[in-house]
């Protein structure tokens, strides 16, 4: 009997939900990705020229800290609407959200204005995850759960690609033209939007998720309701921490909040890094920006290979180990890489490596996560765990920032910062194994 590959096996169908999940996390990530690559230069612009540095890495952390926590809540609000409402009409809305605001915010005159616009940026992107995950697990088979999951989360490394793109393309060609440089890069935010109709007209809803719809829509006529059927129609966020469920939540949650608290307080400072690496140096600030765009692709290289291989290996040697050996490579890599590096030429050779690991370990959350809970809770355990950490986590910015001020550098600060991975190693110890199980009805 002939043999196919897993290729093969897919139907017409599972691959426009792939590239439906995917094309939005890879849009996802380039609005997300563009504020950091132009944070210095539209902080500089909208607070004037008395803003010195420690000014724009304090505001910077607060805008970066506001956004996070945006991310959370619209992970919760918009997971919670994908349980009741379905998976593809929510995903559809997220992507409208975070593209319109994303290109709203190049119209920003004050540092506020943008605070408010990251805000409601962040509101779609956390909510674009939330459906696009549960989406991808309820479309497919077991056996090729783990590695759509692994390629959907690698559209993040794909869309810190495209952001570097736009900013090494856009920034030139708007001081070309006389275009406030930083304005026209969010200006390319919004093009997404169109994409959104796409998702609404072609990608179906899963049949996991209609067969809980159908089962809602009786309950809710029928006149008498035992305790399962009223938990088809009760408030999802309340169920995730019943007790079956809550030690499942509160270890999802931390093992998001390290990895969110590590990128967002370690990695995504990278360009303002490279900034102060290469201050002194007698470059022009256009030589800068293109530095800071190679130096995020660099990083992203490796965090695209972490994606692909993080599900290979959780299938074979089980979820918990493979979350251990990335929570420590991050741990070990994350202050070398910062803090003993004092040359561009080094630092692009250990990026990669570094994204490797703690970029990479997000591909465990799509995998492990849904794995926690039944159909009708997915979204909602999916999109809490995984955001609800970012309100957490939004301290890590914050932090970053006020540490700038007192210890004087980014490569300082983002190595105290960066011990927070003892946080998810010690989490391991009260998760459970989920590998070769199936996703939970």
């Amino acid at each position: 009997m002939k043999k196919t590959g897993w290729v093969q096996e897919i139907t017409r169908q599972q691959w426009l939900v792939l590239l439906a999940a995917w094309l939005g996390w890879v849009f996802d990530s380039m609005d997300s990705t563009l504020y950091s690559m132009v944070m210095p230069a539209s902080l500089a612009d909208v607070m004037g020229p008395t803003a010195g540095k420690a000014d724009i890495a304090a505001h910077g952390g607060m805008i970066f800290a506001i956004f996070l926590i945006g991310w959370a809540l619209g992970g919760t609000i918009f997971g919670v609407l994908a349980d009741y409402f379905g998976r593809s009409r929510t995903l559809a809305v997220s992507i409208l959200f975070y593209a319109v605001f994303t290109g709203v915010a190049a119209l920003a005159q004050s540092w506020e204005q943008l605070a408010v616009f990251r805000f409601l940026t962040a509101l779609g992107i956390g909510g674009e995850w939330a459906a696009g995950s549960a989406l991808v697990a309820e479309s497919f088979q077991d056996r090729h759960r783990t590695r759509v999951l692994s390629i959907m989360q690698s559209a993040w490394g794909v869309g810190f690609f495209i952001a570097a793109l736009v900013n090494l393309l856009v920034v030139p060609l708007a001081t070309a033209n006389r275009f406030t440089p930083w304005r026209a890069v969010l200006v390319i935010g919004i093009i997404p939007a169109m994409f959104a109709a796409f998702v609404r007209e072609k990608v179906g809803e899963p049949e996991p998720w209609l067969k809980v719809h159908r089962q809602r829509q009786k309950v809710r006529t029928a006149k008498h309701q035992d305790k399962e059927a009223k938990a088809l129609t009760e408030l999802t966020l309340k169920q995730i921490f019943w007790p079956g469920l809550r030690r499942d939540t509160i270890v999802g949650s931390l093992l998001a909040f390290t990895a969110v608290f590590g990128l967002w307080a370690v990695t995504n400072w990278t360009p303002t890094f490279v900034e102060e690496l290469l201050r002194g140096k007698q470059l022009s600030d256009a030589v800068i920006s293109d530095y800071k765009s190679y130096a995020t692709m660099a990083l992203n290289f490796g965090a695209v290979l972490g994606y692909v291989v993080f599900g290979p290996v959780a299938d074979r040697i089980g979820r918990k180990t493979t979350f251990f050996i990335f929570f420590a490579g991050s741990l070990l890599l994350a202050p070398f890489t910062f803090y003993k590096i004092t040359d561009y030429t080094t630092l692009l050779l250990l990026l990669p490596v570094l994204g490797f690991f703690n970029n990479g370990i997000f591909s465990g959350f799509p995998i492990y996560l849904a794995e926690l809970y039944p159909t009708r809770l997915r979204a909602t355990g999916q999109g809490f765990c995984f955001n609800f950490g970012r309100i957490l986590a939004a301290s890590g910015p914050l932090l970053t920032g006020f540490l700038v001020s007192s210890v004087g550098s980014y490569a300082r600060a983002v190595t105290m910062v960066s011990m927070i991975y003892l946080v998810g190693i010690l989490t391991l110890f009260w998760a459970k194994e989920t590998r070769g199980q199936s996703l939970p009805d």
